[in-house]
């Protein structure tokens, strides 16, 4: 017997743009030596890649898909402390959507098997039309990488070896009733495996969605509630503040009763002095006191003057302090009821808060894909949509409507003498750029008599 290359499963992975289609394919031990430093990959550089490890039968059919993350440095290194077990996963992963040759095994971030690397991996989109197995089950079929293929054909059967049945026995209508029952039976069989794997793919998505939902509630949750307790500490230390003020006011009153009682003393015992004096001099004694009690009057009424003006400022503290009191029990309130709304919800007031957790807004439009809007494009996108789509594609906003009329409906806009349009189905021009009113819109009859008619 001669020894052939017989086909076997082959190992792969490839590389999803950040549009959504497949960049690059390798096989698994050319990742390998990636991972090993070997080489680099300077077109990743800075950028976290979305990666499917997949592995293909020789029938070009995927039989299970592990889709990760792998994060590369400005180099195009990639991280030198990731160390996913691909092989690992995709032995023990879950049942996927059937690829061609039956269920596949499925590993991705809603359908894990090990719990603790979830993190690292990403949920495909299948989305129909935008479905990313769609995408790695044509990527297989083209066989880029140049796998060897296992010959299925069914060998000829010699003519010497054909017979030709009796007349009697051309029609058997039992037999053939038989047979129209077993293709009945297949088909069916075949429909219902079709609607379960319909059921699974559909089961899988509303998954990923709920687990998306749920961080996203969570996120909004634990930043409400860390906002809530910095309000909570400031009202308590204002809290703290009021009370020592009251304090501070307590004490000062009682200072200005101890004041008046050493001035009620004192005047008591000017008073006997200026008796004795009496019996002295009683017109000097006379003098004497007409000049203390103009001093005592003035000082008097300067130091109640200047103990009045310090407690009215401290009330006015106090009732200042009392107001920002109330009115932060109820700015309390309100981000109270802000962040049960915001939890149930959401909304646009969001946004900065989740930037700030590392949340990118990624949005589509026909032409441009998939876009990822920073923070601060935020508002000129809300702005006008179309525009920021038309600058993504290197175009003016009239040039990107007139090709979106086009792409979505592809028919010659030229005009008839009756005055209606020529309506005639075109090929659809699938890049904005290349798109040119009277030309890419126009059927070929109209594109010649645009290119006749006189200028001028």
């Amino acid at each position: 017997m001669s020894m052939q290359n017989k086909p076997q499963m082959v190992e792969a992975v490839m590389f999803f743009s950040e549009r959504g289609g497949i960049c690059k394919q390798m096989f698994f031990t050319e990742f390998e030596a990636l991972l090993d430093g070997v080489v680099n990959m300077p077109e990743f550089a800075d950028q976290q890649m979305r990666i499917a490890y997949v592995a293909i039968n020789p029938r070009l059919l995927i039989r299970s898909a592990v889709f990760f993350y792998l994060d590369f440095d400005e180099k195009g290194a990639p991280d030198t402390g990731w160390n996913l077990p691909l092989q690992h996963l995709s032995e023990r992963a879950g049942r996927g959507p059937d690829l061609g040759a039956g269920p596949i095994r499925l590993a991705c971030r809603s359908q894990c098997p090990v719990s603790w690397h979830q993190m690292h991996l990403w949920d495909p989109n299948l989305t129909p039309g935008h479905n990313d197995l769609v995408l790695l089950r044509d990527a297989a079929k083209r066989n880029t990488l140049g796998l060897l293929i296992e010959d299925d054909s069914t060998q000829a059967v010699a003519p010497e070896r054909l017979h030709m049945a009796s007349e009697d026995q051309w029609y058997a209508p039992d037999a053939a009733a038989e047979v129209a029952e077993k293709v009945a039976e297949t088909m069916g069989q075949e429909h219902r495996l079709k609607t379960a794997q319909l059921i699974k793919q559909q089961r899988l998505r509303i998954s990923s969605l709920s687990q998306q939902h749920e961080e996203e509630v969570a996120k909004l949750k634990l930043a409400t509630d860390q906002q809530d307790k910095r309000f909570q500490a400031q009202t308590s230390e204002l809290r703290q503040a009021l009370r020592q003020q009251q304090e501070l006011n307590v004490s000062l009153k009682a200072q200005l009763a101890a004041q008046a009682a050493g001035m009620q003393s004192f005047r008591e015992e000017v008073t006997a002095q200026m008796r004795e004096l009496e019996h002295h001099a009683r017109t000097k004694s006379e003098i004497l006191r007409a000049q203390f009690e103009n001093e005592l009057h003035a000082k008097i009424a300067s130091a109640v003057a200047d103990y009045q003006e310090q407690v009215a400022i401290r009330d006015v503290e106090l009732a200042y302090r009392n107001e920002q009191d109330t009115q932060l029990s109820g700015e309390v309130e309100r981000l109270r009821r802000e962040r049960d709304e915001l939890a149930s919800q959401g909304g646009e007031q969001t946004l900065e808060r989740l930037a700030s957790l590392g949340v990118v807004f990624v949005v589509y439009h026909p032409g441009a894909g998939h876009l990822t809007i920073p923070l601060q494009e935020i508002g000129s996108y809300r702005a006008s949509p179309m525009a920021y789509a038309a600058a993504k594609c290197f175009v003016s906003e009239e040039q990107y409507r007139q090709w979106l009329a086009h792409y979505q409906q592809p028919r010659c806009e030229a005009a008839l003498p009756s005055g209606q349009r020529c309506a005639i189905p075109i090929d659809r021009v699938d890049t904005p750029s290349r798109f040119s009113v009277g030309d890419s819109n126009c059927c070929e009859r109209h594109k010649a008599a645009s290119r006749l008619r006189p200028v001028g």
